[in-house]
């Protein structure tokens, strides 16, 4: 089978793009290196570099011919949305709009599609959220993730594009980048390595629901072998249903440098979300799936990397 990657540089994108190559599929990657790091990229992939916001994407579906498109690439940086919604409605809904016109006269078979567990469903009213839980969204990121669930329904009804969106929880694992858009692990990780101390925000009580990127990685390869089955126009949470909040990170991760960093704490940011945990029920009844990397060893495994980066750097 053909897969059409975008995003493939990236973090999560990447190693969804290795998966499907190591499973004997054909892989098209799409990534405008500006988050993405062509060092990621599988030589073993055909690599465009592109926005998928440009009109030349909707020619190379068409040449390519993908079966299955897995749209991996965003705007996924909740506070620039917030400081530049306009910017984040343009790559994320004007992008993923491209890319489906692209997929209809391209005749796609299937949209894999990278949604957002953490910050669709708001602040929950029920704990862990399920993917009936109400949709209230406090970021235009959000809101953008949201949008382009709604419009898979609209492309599904109208095209018969199918399609199955995974809402992922909070991804960490290496190659993640530590700057930019990072998620606290990423930064921690780097930060302690270097020997700085971390901020944590507020009172670092504020949780959320942290999935490593092999077992996203699981969700997306299941997602493709039932595409024209149980996944087929399904919503699922990928994560881990277990709440982690962020004092416990910075602990864990003292422990595993066997360290004694001061825990320090600076200002809290505004209007960030303060408890964010995923029902995963569904996903392990259709897809067969469930995560099987705890926390502690994502966490080794995670620092393991930077690490070598580090090492790697330094001998360079």
């Amino acid at each position: 089978m053909k897969i059409l990657v975008t995003g493939g540089a990236g973090f999560i994108g990447s190693h969804i793009a290795d998966a499907y190559l190591s499973e004997g599929h054909q892989v098209v990657i799409i990534d405008n290196l500006i988050t993405g790091q062509e060092k990621n990229i599988n030589p073993l992939a055909k690599f465009y570099k592109l926005d998928i916001r440009e009109r030349e994407l909707r020619k190379i579906l068409v040449d390519e011919s993908p079966d299955v498109v897995s749209h991996q690439a965003a705007q996924v940086d909740i506070r620039r949305s917030v400081q530049d919604p306009c910017y984040d409605a343009d790559v994320n809904i004007t992008g993923g709009l491209n890319l489906f016109e692209g997929s209809i006269e391209a005749k796609v078979k299937h949209i894999i599609f990278a949604s957002t567990g953490g910050a669709i469903y708001g602040e929950q009213n029920s704990f862990p959220a399920s993917e009936l839980h109400s949709l209230n969204p406090l970021s235009p990121y959000g809101i953008s993730k949201l949008s382009i669930e709604k419009y898979l329904a609209y492309y599904k009804e109208v095209y018969n594009l199918t399609y199955t969106i995974l809402r992922y929880g909070n991804v960490y694992g290496p190659r993640q980048n530590p700057k930019g858009e990072a998620g606290v692990i990423a930064i921690f990780c780097e930060q302690m390595l270097r020997g700085k101390t971390p901020i944590i925000n507020g009172d670092g009580k504020q949780t959320r629901d942290y999935i490593y990127v092999k077992d996203v990685v699981e969700s997306n390869l299941l997602a493709l072998k039932n595409y024209q089955e149980s996944a087929s126009n399904q919503i699922f949470n990928v994560g881990t249903s277990i709440e982690t909040d962020v004092i416990t990170i910075f602990k864990s991760l003292q422990k595993l440098l066997k360290s004694s960093f001061p825990q320090t704490h600076g200002v809290a940011k505004a209007g960030e979300q303060r408890r964010s945990v995923l029902d995963i029920s569904k996903t392990k009844e259709k897809l067969s799936w469930q995560p099987k990397v705890d926390l502690l060893a994502g966490l080794k495994e995670t620092l393991d990397f930077y690490l070598n980066q580090q090492t790697l750097v330094s001998e360079s």
